[in-house]
């Protein structure tokens, strides 16, 4: 079984390509740091010699390079078993203030990735009539809050298509899933100040992703929304 993960060189995408090669899957690995993910390629083919493991270092945000990606997934006719969009950027701000750009760079990140990759993907999915979309939303898709801005919009937006590619897809057996975590722990909260038990563990997340991939076919989860114990932050 084989699983794509964008994003995939560090914190909620490191632990899920943790937890599915643990689960026995084959992986291919993206993200823009090259040396970091061609590093953990490494850690990840030590701790478990009988699994593949591939990288390609694209920026998700690049249209050519995802296009790239696509068309190079393609024609080496990988079977996607499951496909986790989970490239992401968050800079914080308010629509009134932020820079401009600020909107089309996270559109691009957070949502055109999710969208160009899947469209490369589907007709081999489609014709298979099987798979597993997973969009790693954010509680920022469900509401609003103070600094949202772009980050929240781009959000609401991945929501949007995971809504539709479900509805799409029914018919053809693939699933589709969108992901809602609230704060977990990984290197972009070090240093924070944040107590690590406040808020979840990455491994939470991959967790429940990995236990929705494995229903049987009659089975989906349309939905996975985790939140710490104490609430948002």
């Amino acid at each position: 079984m084989n699983c794509i993960i964008t994003g995939a060189s560090k914190g909620l995408g490191k632990a899920m390509a943790e937890r599915f090669a643990a689960g026995g899957y084959d992986l291919v690995l993206i993200a823009r740091d090259g040396e970091r993910l061609s590093a953990f390629q490494g850690e990840l083919q030590t701790r478990y010699p009988g699994g593949k493991f591939q990288h390609f270092s694209v920026d998700m945000g690049d249209k050519g390079q995802v296009d790239s990606l696509g068309r190079d997934l393609a024609a080496a006719g990988i079977v996607v078993d499951v496909l986790i969009n989970n490239a992401g950027q968050f800079i914080p701000g308010s629509v009134h203030n932020e820079p401009d750009g600020t909107l089309e760079t996270l559109m691009a990140v957070n949502l055109y990735s999710a969208y160009y990759l899947t469209r490369h993907l589907l007709p081999a999915m489609m014709a298979r009539r099987s798979g597993h979309i997973f969009n790693i939303c954010s509680v920022a898709s469900l509401k609003a809050y103070p600094n949202g801005g772009a980050y929240s919009i781009s959000k609401f937006a991945l929501a949007g298509l995971s809504a539709n590619l479900r509805e799409e897809l029914k018919p053809y057996g693939i699933k589709v899933t969108a992901v809602y975590p609230g704060a977990a722990y990984t290197d972009s909260w070090a240093g924070s100040g944040i107590d690590p038990h406040r808020i979840m563990e990455a491994g939470d997340v991959a967790e429940m992703m990995f236990a929705a991939s494995r229903l049987s076919p009659q089975a989906t989860v349309e939905e996975i929304l985790l939140r710490p114990q104490l609430g948002d932050l």
